[in-house]
């Protein structure tokens, strides 16, 4: 049972941390913070010519001012019935079981009126986010909607998104194509380069001796050059051994 002593210090820390609270919700009110719209509070004329990530930082410290708002109200709230409590005698003792609360207990949290085992606060929300009805968590370094499991390169990445809708249209690429839906389902690439030639030619660490390495894929690339009478897949490339502005030759 807590003695008259230990009841008198728990009132105090209370009736301290109650003034402190009350001081800051008044804070809160001269401030304007309940009454001033978001656009008083930045000082702007109109909000409709900004972009929304322009009051990113305005937003998060106004939710977050809101939010402190409302845990104080909350820990006042607690505190008051707290002080009620002593004054009717039934402090320190659980509102659940009607067990006696330790003392060490009431000194770390003075405002609570229930024992360990009966705190409100053990309680886990059953109300969880309706996202989480569809989303999955991640299985490593790999899509959901990907039919294999490997690693999958830049190429594959973009093509798993840009599959749900880009600003190109079928005339932007090389190839014929049914409808939208078919630009970037290309299925999988063994390879994993994002162009074509990229599988057949190579160089040194420093980017030069460039050479051609005979294959398949190289057979099947010239001619797909062949057939549609091009040099290259964005066109026929002038060739030139410089540029005439860049050349530094002096006279």
């Amino acid at each position: 049972m807590l003695s008259n002593e230990q009841i008198s210090r728990l009132k105090k820390e209370l009736n301290d941390e109650k003034k402190s609270l009350e001081d800051q919700l008044q804070a809160n009110k001269e401030g304007g913070l309940e009454s001033a719209s978001a656009r008083d509070t930045v000082g702007e004329l109109s909000l409709y010519d900004n972009h929304p990530a322009d009051m990113g930082s305005e937003l998060y410290e106004r939710e977050k001012d809101f939010a402190l708002e409302e845990h104080h109200d909350s820990e006042l709230n607690k505190i008051n019935t707290a002080l009620k409590a002593i004054e009717d005698g039934s402090y320190g003792k659980c509102k659940k079981c009607g067990t006696e609360i330790p003392f060490e207990r009431l000194e770390v949290l003075p405002a609570t009126l229930y024992c360990k085992e009966h705190s409100p606060e053990q309680t886990v929300p059953g109300d969880r986010p309706v996202e989480e009805d569809v989303l999955e968590p991640a299985y490593g370094n790999t899509f959901q909607h990907h039919q294999f499991r490997e690693v999958v390169d830049n190429e594959d990445s973009f093509q798993e998104v840009a599959r749900f809708g880009t600003s190109e249209t079928p005339s932007d690429l090389r190839g014929d194509y049914e409808d939208y839906n078919s630009l970037y389902n290309e299925g999988h690439d063994d390879e994993g380069f994002t162009e074509d030639y990229e599988t057949f030619v190579g160089n040194d660490m420093e980017g030069k001796q460039r050479k051609i390495y005979p294959s398949k894929k190289q057979e099947e690339y010239e001619a797909m050059l062949d057939e549609n009478n091009i040099e290259a897949p964005y066109g026929d490339v002038p060739y030139r051994q410089t540029d005439g502005y860049m050349d530094d030759d002096k006279e």
